[in-house]
């Protein structure tokens, strides 16, 4: 049931709703490719402060997930999600190795910032949280090439930071993408907002994306566990999770996963107007609440 111990049923001044809002995750990056950080992550349920909508039509924005970067780019940040004034940044693209030198090496910061490309060691970790909130929307990118071994960083999660590359001591060692969080607004326990994981060396494969639909990074042709194409995987669609890395060889990043936003509220509280469009979005019933779940850009009148 929606959280909180006072319902607010619309009195010409609004309506109150728990809310779950996640931005679109970042593309992960290519050659040596960091994973892509997963969209920002804010919630209200259980317990949190709940959002107030006006009467009338609110316009609802579903962030699409970013590009995968291509020969030697890093990958792109993806699309905010927003609902009145309440927002999430997507999240940041995974670094890249280019064929020179350059910044490019380097994740984004994001909702949940990208993981850096291999050849990155002095470089810090991409930051989470970029235009800040409070609590936060998600968390730091992982560094690559750390403690003498090679190795992307992983995009970071809702639930943690991505794993830092290379701190093997040896070898290879890809950074997994960091894990998302569960919540329960729907009325079953849903994780989103995993990061992607980092991409593989030309010897060895890539990490697994954080649980939350995080994209897996890309393995060589020739090596297992990884993609076997060498291509980073795709986040899942409507989870915010971010592409994992692409490997050696200018190989692609996987897209980032598109956002979601998820709203709740007591049916006794349903103004008799409410109603979600286009069709795509859907309106459930969980015990004596209503959810409405928005998977595409759209709007609610109340």
């Amino acid at each position: 049931k929606a959280s909180g111990t006072l319902n607010l049923k619309d009195n010409g001044c609004g309506t109150a709703f728990d809310y779950r809002v996640v931005s679109g995750g970042g593309g992960g990056g290519s050659n040596y490719g960091g994973g892509g950080g997963a969209g920002g992550h804010r919630t209200s349920f259980p317990g949190g402060k709940k959002l107030i909508l006006s009467p009338g039509t609110t316009p609802v924005t579903i962030g699409a997930g970013g590009a995968g970067g291509t020969s030697n780019n890093r990958g792109t940040t993806g699309g905010d999600s927003k609902i009145s004034a309440l927002f999430t940044n997507g999240g940041g693209g995974g670094g890249s190795t280019p064929s020179g030198e350059g910044g490019a090496r380097a994740g984004i910061p994001g909702g949940s910032g990208g993981g850096n490309s291999n050849d990155s060691p002095s470089t810090p970790a991409p930051s989470g949280n970029v235009q800040p909130t409070a609590p936060g929307q998600g968390n730091n990118g992982g560094q690559g090439r750390q403690g003498g071994g090679n190795g992307a960083g992983g995009g970071g999660g809702a639930g943690e930071a991505g794993e830092t590359g290379g701190t093997s001591g040896c070898g290879a060692f890809q950074g997994k993408g960091g894990d998302g969080l569960a919540n329960s607004i729907t009325g079953s326990s849903v994780i989103l907002a995993g990061g992607g994981g980092g991409g593989g060396q030309c010897s060895y494969g890539g990490k697994p994306g954080g649980t939350g639909g995080g994209g897996e990074g890309g393995g060589a042709t020739s090596n297992s566990p990884g993609n076997p194409t060498g291509t980073g995987t795709n986040g899942t669609a409507n989870t915010g999770g971010g592409g994992g890395g692409g490997s050696c060889g200018t190989q692609t990043g996987g897209t980032g996963g598109s956002g979601v936003i998820v709203l709740r509220l007591p049916t006794a509280n349903k103004p008799g107007s409410f109603a979600v469009a286009p069709g795509t979005n859907t309106v459930a019933t969980d015990g004596d609440d209503t959810v409405a779940t928005f998977t595409v850009s759209g709007t609610i009148t109340l």
